[in-house]
């Protein structure tokens, strides 16, 4: 039978009883070919590119020689009958086209390859290249004409999709026709190479993984010495009620798959409760996507959420998913969602109440399975009633909405915060602090922390980067936080006694004037002998003599 003539329906022979599936009457199975692109990603990410190639043209060697072994028998062709059949059978299977008209690729000219699955993958996972990607096309070819003629052939390729190409161009010669002029490409061939790159590769893999875990053991060490008594949820360190409370509330929530609105100010720890609420779902062993919807302009975000096809705008060269697909199966944050304008609200609205996306220029909609947490220092509320937010949207995203309190009306929190940024930053740079001098803790819990978290994190990063003793003393801390005053009454959940709070007022005043009394006693609105009663009755000798 000549190559034209094969058809797909004789050739497959499908067996449902039997669970098998025959393709040219061998064995076959139908495998995705995004799935072998996340392979191929997967063999590139964890074990290198060398690793991968090596594997991928061996895999496809082994392929192409089984196919030769199944033809063997139909010794009333030709050679180059042999390959027209070979090719015709690879385009039923989906792997590539050859282009009509061309020989084998053993011939002078070669052969020109169109619809290669490889390079398709190639660009949709990883973009344009710098050299050709069809590794295992090339192992596959080379593999079916080494046994179909008795002699090793590696088919190369020279020009390829895969890195902005019209079309594959292959070309098979022996190892010393090749020469020196692709020797290193002919190396992936070689199993020695690829047990050493795999040995390298998980060698290297080992060690990152066992220094990752040293760091983790050292981290948490530090925390329980600084802190042993506060919790640890995804990195949270909690010990106000009120943030328990909010900790506990996102782990309920985590159970059930609703969309979650997280609000609070800027820097309170908005994202780690959203990582919370993935980690404790059934989707944590799922993709974790985060987005900062206020960085990326409206166009730009359309295509980054929703992805795009080739040609759909100026620059977009190769199909390219969005972020939901990315995120299929797990979570997408989407950080400062109140930033995101009208028109891309209304878009926003249909994917979240429909399940499906539909990329930039295309007209077909792919369904995906996502949970979205939504996050914002923004009142949503207050933007329904300016106009400025839409009321669907709002509801559609307040399902279930986690407050996250400000830093200083969890007073309680500062000080393990503190200590447990502390440990962090020491551990990363190598620093030998050991904690907080008395003064120095006792002026966190007076500043008011505008920024939150992030604030004190950055704090505990200048006194780890300028201290100068074993622990952090009051002059370590940045001038803002120094010079803080009292400014509130009562502590978190509980009221202080009038005496301390007018304690500890008088002595910083007298501090801000320098240990001047009459200045101080002048501007306190009391006589001078009033305050010298007052600081003998708080014990403060060393302050009676200034």
């Amino acid at each position: 039978m000549r190559a034209e003539d094969l058809d797909h329906h004789e050739l497959l022979e499908l067996d449902p009883a039997g669970g098998t599936i025959r393709f040219a009457g061998q064995r076959a199975l139908l495998l995705d070919a995004v799935a072998m692109g996340i392979l191929r990603k997967y063999l590139v990410d964890n074990f290198g590119t060398v690793a991968a190639r090596s594997v991928l043209t061996q895999f496809g060697f082994a392929q192409g020689w089984r196919m030769a072994e199944a033809m063997a028998s139909e010794s009333n062709h030709d050679g180059s009958e042999h390959w027209r059949r070979a090719a015709r059978i690879y385009a039923l299977e989906g792997l590539f086209k050859v282009e009509p008209g061309d020989g084998s690729p053993l011939s002078k000219e070669g052969v020109t390859l169109v619809a290669s699955y490889e390079a398709e993958q190639h660009l949709l996972h990883f973009g344009p290249a710098d050299e050709p990607v069809c590794w295992t096309v090339s192992g596959l070819i080379s593999g079916y004409h080494s046994k179909s003629s008795g002699k090793e052939l590696y088919v190369l390729e020279d020009r390829c999709l895969g890195k902005g190409d019209a079309a594959c161009h292959l070309i098979g010669r022996t190892r010393d026709e090749w020469g020196d002029k692709r020797a290193e490409e002919l190396r992936f061939f070689d199993r020695k190479r690829l047990r050493a790159s795999l040995d390298i590769s998980l060698r290297q893999v080992i060690d990152t993984l066992k220094l990752a875990e040293r760091k983790l053991r050292e981290h948490r060490r530090a925390l329980v010495c600084v802190a042993p008594t506060v919790l640890e949820p995804a990195g949270i360190v909690a010990k106000s009620a009120s943030m328990l409370q909010v900790v506990d509330l996102a782990r309920r929530v985590a159970r059930v798959d609703s969309t979650v609105l997280i609000t609070g100010e800027s820097g309170s720890g908005k994202e780690r409760i959203a990582r919370l609420v993935h980690d404790e779902s059934a989707r944590a062993a799922g993709p974790f996507v985060a987005v900062n919807c206020g960085a990326i302009t409206e166009t730009l975000l359309e295509s980054e959420l929703f992805g795009h096809a080739r040609g759909a705008f100026t620059g977009a060269m190769q199909d390219r998913p969005g972020l939901f697909e990315a995120a299929n199966n797990g979570t997408l944050l989407l950080d400062e969602v109140g930033e995101v304008s009208p028109g891309m609200q209304v878009k926003l609205l249909r994917a979240l109440q429909e399940r499906d996306i539909r990329r930039v220029g295309e007209s077909k909609s792919r369904s995906v399975d996502v949970r979205v947490v939504a996050v914002t220092n923004r009142d949503l509320g207050q933007g329904v009633l300016d106009g400025t937010f839409r009321q669907d949207l709002y509801y559609r995203l307040k399902v279930v909405e986690l407050l996250v309190p400000p830093l200083r009306d969890r007073r309680d929190d500062i000080l393990p915060l503190a200590r447990a940024l502390l440990a962090d930053a020491t551990a990363r740079t190598q620093c030998k602090l050991v904690g907080l001098a008395p003064e120095a803790a006792d002026q966190l819990l007076r500043y008011d922390w505008p920024g939150n978290v992030r604030e004190l994190e950055n704090a505990m990063e200048h006194v780890v980067a300028l201290a100068r003793g074993a622990r952090v003393e009051l002059d370590d801390l940045p001038e803002e936080i120094r010079n803080a005053r009292p400014s509130r009454i009562a502590a978190q959940g509980s009221v202080r006694p009038l005496g301390d709070i007018e304690k500890e007022y008088i002595l910083a005043a007298l501090e801000l004037n320098g240990g001047n009394h009459t200045h101080t006693a002048k501007q306190l609105k009391i006589g001078s002998a009033t305050l010298y009663r007052k600081l003998k009755a708080y014990g403060a000798g060393g302050l009676l003599d200034s």
